[in-house]
C-alpha cells in the first residue's frame, strides 16, 4: 500500500519556499487520503483492519500519522475498524478502535486491510 509523510510540517519549515508551492503538496495530500478512504468504503466492508498505525516503519510514533485522518473518514461511514500494532497492548484502544495484535485473528476479522507500510512477511502477498 500507500506510505504517508507529515506535509503540513513544511509550511511552518520552508518560510522562503513559496508558500502556494507547499499549500499545494498539503492539498495534495488531503485529496489523496480522501480517495483511499473512498475506495475502502467503495468496497462496503463491514470491518477495516488497520496494519500499523506508526507514521514510518520501525517507528513508535503515531500521534499525527496521516493514516488517522482516513480512519476518522472510514469511521464517519458507520465501519468498525480494528487496528494491528504491535506497539500497543492488545485489548486497548486507540483512536477509539480495538487493538488485536493477534496477527490471524486481525486477518480473519478484517473485510479489506490499510497498511500504513506494507510488510508482505505479516500480510501476504496481496496488495489489491
Amino acid at each position: 500500500m500507500r506510505c504517508y509523510r507529515n506535509t503540513k510540517q513544511p509550511l511552518a519549515n520552508y518560510k522562503d519556499v513559496p508558500q502556494t508551492m507547499i499549500e499545494a503538496v498539503v492539498r495534495s495530500n488531503k485529496v489523496h487520503k480522501e480517495s483511499i478512504a473512498d475506495e475502502i468504503i467503495s468496497r462496503n466492508p463491514q470491518t477495516v483492519g488497520v496494519y500499523r498505525i506508526t507514521i514510518k516503519s520501525n517507528s513508535d510514533n503515531f500521534r499525527a500519522s496521516a493514516i488517522q485522518e482516513v480512519m476518522k473518514r472510514i469511521r464517519a461511514e458507520g465501519i468498525l475498524i480494528i487496528i494491528c500494532e504491535p506497539t500497543l497492548d492488545a485489548g486497548s484502544e486507540f483512536f477509539r478502535s480495538e487493538v488485536v495484535n493477534d496477527i490471524d485473528h486481525f486477518k480473519s476479522q478484517s473485510d479489506v486491510i490499510l497498511a500504513n507500510c506494507f510488510d508482505s512477511d505479516i500480510l501476504g502477498s496481496s496488495r489489491n
